[in-house]
This record gives structure tokens, sequence and C-alpha cells, in this order.
């Protein structure tokens, strides 16, 4: 074999290794692309209740003050009330369900670093104050 057909032969390898490699790493960001529009997807179930929620308490505390203000004796027995409450409770459980489904996949990651954060931001609030002090101390 001569050198020139080597180099094609090597050629030739190496574009069939890095199409492979190509097409395992398109394969990745798709499964990824996927998986955070999924994410996205969610949050954005869990927005739109939170604020139909929102909606909903503020319509509640006017129907409460409505029937306060008509001095109705118990104004969580009126209808309108009940049916409010009935549906905030409904939305609660769908946003529970969908946070639960998300948390699930994040809480392994989430504790190590919150705590490390935590520890961190304490001593350096300490430090400050520390030294604040110090400053006080000299001043005086």
């Amino acid at each position: 074999m001569s050198f020139w057909e080597k180099i094609q032969e090597d050629l030739k390898k190496n574009l069939q290794e890095g199409l492979e490699i190509f097409r395992e790493g398109s394969s990745v960001v798709t499964d990824k692309l996927e998986k955070f529009t999924e994410e996205g997807k969610k949050k954005y179930k869990v927005f739109n209740l939170n604020m139909k929620v929102q909606e909903d308490f503020a319509k509640l505390g006017g129907e409460i003050y409505d029937l306060i203000s008509k001095k109705s004796k118990n104004p969580l027995g009126n209808k309108k009330v009940k049916s409010i409450i009935a549906k905030i409770n409904k939305m609660e459980d769908q946003i529970s369900t969908l946070e639960s489904k998300d948390a699930g996949e994040t809480v392994k990651k989430s504790p190590k670093k919150a705590t490390k954060k935590k520890t961190v931001r304490k001593k350096k609030t300490a430090e400050k104050k520390s030294a604040a002090k110090k400053q006080t101390k000299k001043s005086t």
C-alpha cells in the first residue's frame, strides 16, 4: 500500500468516525432539548395555575367582604364561596402534582449546593459584623 492510499484510507476512516460522533452528539442534544422543553411546559402550566389561583383568591376575598358587609351569619356557607374554594383546592392539587414531578428529578442535586451556599453566607456575614464592631471600637 502506497503512502497516498494510506492517507486516503485514514481520511475515510476518520470521516466515518467523525460522522458517528456527530450522530451520537446530535441525538444527545435532541434528548436534552426534549427534556428542557418538557420542563419549560411544566413551569408554564404552574405559572398559569398560580395566576388563576391569585384571581380566585381575589374573587373569594371580594365575595366574603360583600357577605360580611351584608351581615351574613356564615359567609363560608355561601354557594359562591364554596365553589371558589373548591376551584382553588383543585388548582392547588394540580400545582402540587406538577411540582412534585419536577422536584423528584432535581431534589437529589439541590441540598448539597444549598447547604454550602448558606454556610458561606453565614460566615461572610459573621465576618462583616465582627469587622464592623472592631471599627466602631477603634473610632470610639
